[in-house]
């Protein structure tokens, strides 16, 4: 049996959204594996919430984003007519199904004390409702 001791590290991060849109978040994941010390491991986000997602995607062209979010308009449509579900609205029931389609969660290795994400990889926080939401990431790290 092999033991290995690991250090853990737990932060939360509070964002503001200001309504449908990607909010890069991986400066404020960076700082927090920095904060932590560990130079080898695992990095566990999750996003406490059932109407935005978390994604791993392009860094480099915003047009990337736009066209992800013109995609699921279309694939996910708020016409109010098609869902049982809209006490808050006819964003709400499209929000959920949304982030049901993507994540609330993403685990990153880390590496020399750095997420090993690709060259043009960035971590976002996609708001899927129409007014901006105070939003919150855990962030649970592990590893030496």
């Amino acid at each position: 049996m092999i033991t290995n001791s690991q250090n853990i590290y737990q932060q939360a991060i509070r964002l503001g959204t200001s309504g449908k849109t990607l909010q890069n978040i991986t400066s404020a994941v960076q700082n927090a594996v920095q904060k932590s010390g560990i130079q080898t491991g695992m990095c566990t986000l999750f996003l406490r919430h059932s109407s935005a997602s978390l994604i791993i995607q392009e860094n480099a062209d915003p047009d990337v984003l736009k066209d992800l979010e013109r995609f699921f308009a279309k694939l996910v449509p708020e016409n109010g007519r098609d869902y049982i579900h809209a006490d808050e609205g006819p964003d709400d029931m499209p929000a959920h199904i949304r982030t049901v389609l993507t994540s609330t969660s993403e685990n990153i290795p880390i590496a020399q004390g750095r997420l090993v994400l690709g060259t043009w990889q960035g971590i976002y926080v996609w708001e899927h409702r129409d007014r901006g939401r105070t939003r919150e990431v855990v962030v649970h790290i592990a590893g030496n």
